[in-house]
């Protein structure tokens, strides 16, 4: 998880009479452009080549944020992937150069280099300059294909500034070059070679992206995730940037069964062995791998052709079924379940680790982007390898299936007892007669999308805070002393908690299985906190509960932090405000105005608390001047892995990453 800033938001409001107004001289502007306006083929555009791309780039990377610079890098190696999947790659290399360009390796069979019929040009260039050209379409190229819509190659070099292609085939190297798409060097021989492969090496465009400087955490747990689901493929990622350097080598001859044990690693699994099945039908494959642990979280991960599929699908849908069937009919069987016992699927699936990869010929996902498969076939084929083999797997591991049931049933009651508390919070709240918790000083504004919630601890800070809002837009919820570690408490205890109970009341949407982001009554929900280690807990243990129980309000873009300002600056009548020590420095310099004998006041904040209210306002609330961080989730593995390691029971993880990090921790307030 990590946060973006942003500055200088504004709310903007029309009186009723403006808005008249307003509309009225649209509706004036539209008449007008309907009489003089006429619709003929001149206002038809076409765009050639790769134009769509650069038009629209986020219809085919997503965004054009960090993700989607990244995101370059995985379509080139999803190509790779794709070689091996069809048998004839063992290696790829992925290299972070100095300047932020990018160079991925394969061993592959290498891309054709000869005429393409339909065009009559060379099938590299094909490949990299035309939408929907390659060899995953029917023509034998691919029995199985990440890359569905064989526009990876392409989009890639449209939004780059400039590509360079290296094919090692038939004993020669052929070489093309293009900037933004558009050919400036047709395919020449470069040379000679012994082995087959292609080397793709380019420069993401910045007047695309945001930001053109890679991040090798962000490659090297993605590049890890492919590494597990194709056993005994070699993956090497480097960095070669100056101050930067470092390498990881990645094969694992256990594929997932390594892959689950990773998610695990953290945690304390309730069996030694992780359960591993899997099956084939026609062209279609799938394999699954479990492990249960102590958490009272699921985690799992499913995968179509080796693409993270995150919104599920139909192979997903198949293993959750088919678990809820087996453990049940086990349970019965046995008579570890009574006769009126019956454990829901979110009962079977608490403390699960689990991957679900699926191989099949023609992948049906949803979008570019590949976030839900559709393929039915995969669904029945799925649940029937679990139907079979775990059935089978339980029946010759008595001791396992036991462990697994029991923790199930124990989930099953406290799910009892978390409805219990749900009913008992809405009796004492009035939730159902929509009073609001005593807490919450509610804004005026009922469009959930224009408004936002400050969750600020301690009622000094909340004071201020009260005080100092916009109250037609801005709702305060005051907050006081530690709150409850979810990481450590099933829902039962969370919804009963004194401290998240008004929480969650005053957001609306619910938590876990219940919760519905069509309730929400804000669309900012801003953890204000203070700037010391304080108030990096109180933030940690709210992202926990959002993380865990109501991951969608991140996912969705809805959380945020707030940045107080840590130092004020003062000569004479001027005052300033400062977020940082660098700032801080900058400002007393400006303010001396070249003169080393002025005096600069400087105060350190030490709360929110102490602010007057027109102070927190000015620097922290104003939307026109205030910084706001968005919290936001780019690899969902990973932020599970922290907050296990940080807000879990076991002591020696989170030490040996207390260790390991401690030297990025500078100027904390202790």
């Amino acid at each position: 998880m990590q946060d973006e800033l942003l500055t200088n938001q504004k709310t903007e409001e029309l009186s009723e009479e403006q808005a008249v107004q307003t509309e009225a001289l649209d509706q004036e502007e539209k008449l007008e452009e309907k009489v003089d306006t006429e619709y003929d083929g001149s206002q038809i555009q076409v765009l050639e080549g790769l134009e769509a791309v650069r038009k629209r780039p986020g219809m085919y990377i997503g965004s054009t944020s960090t993700s989607g610079l990244h995101h370059l890098v995985y379509e080139i190696v999803d190509n790779a992937i794709d070689e091996a999947l069809a048998g004839y790659c063992t290696e790829i290399q992925v290299m972070i150069n100095e300047g932020d360009t990018i160079t991925v390796v394969d061993n592959g069979r290498g891309i054709p280099v000869d005429i393409q019929a339909q065009t009559g040009k060379p099938a590299l260039e094909v490949v990299y300059t035309v939408l929907h050209a390659g060899g995953k379409f029917g023509g034998g190229g691919y029995k199985v294909s990440g890359g569905l819509h064989g526009v990876g190659a392409s989009v890639v070099n449209a939004l780059s500034q400039w590509l360079q292609v290296q094919v090692h085939r038939d004993g020669k190297i052929y070489q093309m070059q293009f900037a933004r798409g558009i050919v400036t060097q047709g395919m020449t021989v470069v040379g000679e070679t012994n082995h087959t492969g292609t080397t793709v090496t380019f420069s993401p465009d910045p007047e695309m992206f945001d930001d053109t400087v890679y991040n090798y955490e962000t490659l090297h747990t993605r590049l890890q995730e492919e590494a597990f689901l194709n056993a005994g493929l070699k993956i090497t990622i480097r960095d070669d940037r100056e101050g930067k350097q470092q390498q990881h080598t990645m094969c694992y001859e256990g594929g997932i069964k390594e892959f689950v044990s990773f998610l695990n690693r953290s945690k304390t699994s309730l069996h030694e062995q992780v359960i591993y099945m899997a099956g084939k039908k026609g062209d279609c494959m799938a394999e699954v791998a479990l492990q249960y642990n102590d958490s009272y979280q699921e985690n799992i991960l499913s995968f179509a052709n080796n693409v993270h599929t995150p919104e599920g699908g139909m192979h997903e849908d198949g293993f959750k079924r088919a678990l809820t069937a087996v453990l049940n009919n086990y349970g019965k069987r046995t008579k570890i379940l009574k006769d009126n016992d019956k454990i829901s699927g979110e009962d079977c699936r608490e403390g699960l680790a689990c991957i679900i990869s699926a191989k099949l010929t023609d992948a049906q996902f949803e979008g570019q982007t590949k976030a839900k498969l559709g393929n039915a076939e995969v669904r029945t084929l799925v649940s029937s390898i679990v139907m079979e083999k775990l059935d089978t797997f339980l029946e010759e591991n008595p001791s396992v299936g036991r462990i697994i049931l029991e923790k199930a049933l124990t989930a099953s009651r406290a799910r009892e007892a978390a409805k219990r508390a749900r009913e008992s919070v809405r009796r004492k709240t009035g939730l159902e007669s929509g009073q609001m918790p005593d807490k919450l000083q509610d804004c005026n504004e009922r469009d959930p999308s224009l408004c936002e919630i400050y969750i600020v601890e301690g009622d000094s800070a909340a004071g201020s805070a009260i005080q100092g809002r916009d109250s037609r837009f801005q709702a305060i919820l005051a907050m006081w002393g530690k709150m409850l570690n979810v990481e450590k408490a099933r829902a039962d205890k969370i919804i009963g908690n004194d401290k998240l109970a008004p929480l969650i009341v005053a957001l609306g949407c619910g938590i876990g299985t219940e919760f519905n982001i069509e309730k929400l009554r804000y669309h900012k929900i801003i953890i204000m906190a203070d700037a010391d280690v304080d108030g990096a807990h109180i933030r940690t243990l709210l992202l926990t509960f959002f993380f865990r129980y109501m991951r969608p309000l991140i996912e969705h873009g809805y959380v945020y932090s707030a940045v107080p300002p840590l130092y004020k600056l003062q000569r004479g009548k001027t005052q300033k405000v400062a977020y940082s020590d660098e700032q801080r420095d900058a400002i007393s310099t400006e303010l001396r105005a070249g003169n080393p004998n002025v005096k600069v006041d400087i105060s350190r904040f030490k709360g929110l608390g102490e602010m007057d209210p027109h102070e927190l306002w000015e620097t922290t609330m104003d939307p026109e001047y205030r910084s706001l961080r968005r919290i936001t989730l780019e690899d969902g593995i990973q932020a599970d892995q922290i907050f296990t390691v940080l807000m879990g029971e076991e002591v020696e993880p989170r030490k040996a990453w207390i260790e390991q990090n401690a030297q990025y921790a500078v100027n904390i307030d202790i």
